[in-house]
């Protein structure tokens, strides 16, 4: 068996309730997602693509550089463009150099992306609210979100 390595402190082990709690979130979130992304694959496409569509759509002008969406939606800068790939054979986005130096690519969402994405918008919508949001009471779903909202923040990436 290998030693602990020297530069991590002693362990504060989990309490039994801590291990619990911990447990319950890791299946839940795993059981959320699996529960939006099969409502989305029934209309043939993945969360992850649709993650990616929504992302590009808010963006100004409806297009994004890759790597700031990589970033954005917390995916390998390869995985992005597998994904932004699949996305461009349907029509649904274009890839194209980035005008700001050229380098770079960005993705910008079609007219029969964003046709799409409105209606996968509902589709998405009622699928939040049936599998997390109506489960929870706004004080619980408010928790939530605060909690995540600190997760996200301590995740950043050091600048």
């Amino acid at each position: 068996m290998t030693e602990r390595p020297e530069n991590l402190p002693e362990p504060r082990w989990l309490t039994d309730e801590e291990q619990v709690d911990w447990r319950a979130f890791l299946h839940g979130a795993r059981l959320l997602e699996a529960a939006l992304d099969s409502d989305l694959s029934a209309h043939g496409i993945s969360s992850a693509e649709y993650e990616i569509l929504s992302m590009v759509s808010e963006a100004p002008d409806m297009q994004m550089r890759m790597s700031a969406l990589a970033d954005l939606v917390v995916q390998s800068r390869s995985r992005v463009t597998h994904t932004a790939a699949r996305l461009e054979s349907r029509g649904l986005v274009q890839r194209r150099p980035s005008p700001d130096d050229g380098r770079g690519v960005e993705l910008a969402l079609t007219a029969k992306g964003r046709e799409l994405l409105d209606w996968l918008a509902v589709v998405h919508l009622h699928s939040v609210r049936r599998h997390f949001v109506d489960l929870l009471t706004p004080e619980q779903f408010r928790a939530v979100g605060e909690a995540m909202s600190i997760i996200r923040a301590h995740g950043r990436p050091r600048q």
